[in-house]
């Protein structure tokens, strides 16, 4: 009878043992699992024994970041940049932004109203599209006005810069 219990006390101790090295592993691989290796990034070191599991270069997120329709940069870097102006209508899958019209305090007989289009899954300059209308106030009725280029074109420098700047604050320094 106590070599019966001799031998179940001891297979109890390899089940348990064995049980005891799956849970940990388990556990380990579990926290592994958010981790990356590699080019990509590690979201947060993890500390096993005492010992940290580091990214061995910084290198920069992907530029195609697209858990939207389109380049999650440039949708982001689009509407901080017109903040300031009321959205009509603003459409994340298909990637267009149009703002209602919007008069300067400081000039109140000019009224701009902008649509932002991006046309690209990809973070590039060829991948976003800003058009503007401009009116003036005469006689109390709106008339519609050219818009200068260099508007535009300051509108769009501004959205990827700031679209660039979003994509490197990405980095885990």
């Amino acid at each position: 009878m106590t070599a019966t219990l001799a031998t179940s006390a001891a297979t109890s101790a390899k089940f348990l043992s064995l049980s005891l090295r799956t849970g940990v592993v388990a556990v380990a691989l579990l926290a592994l699992g958010g981790c990356t290796f590699g080019k990509t990034r590690i979201h947060n070191p993890i500390h096993i024994k005492h010992h940290r599991v580091l990214r061995t270069s910084q290198v920069l997120p992907p530029s195609n970041i697209t858990t939207i329709g389109v380049n999650a940069y440039l949708w982001r870097a689009s509407l901080d940049a017109v903040s300031f102006m009321t959205l009509t209508q603003s459409d994340s899958n298909n990637g267009v932004i149009v703002t209602d019209w919007y008069a300067n305090p400081a000039n109140p007989g000019e009224r701009m109203k902008l649509t932002i289009a991006i046309l690209d899954k990809d973070l590039r300059s060829d991948a976003l599209r800003v058009t503007a209308a401009r009116q003036l106030a005469k006689d109390g009725v709106w008339v519609d006005a050219p818009v200068e280029a260099a508007t535009v074109q300051r509108f769009e420098d501004v959205i990827l810069t700031k679209a660039r700047d979003l994509r490197r604050a990405t980095l885990i320094k």
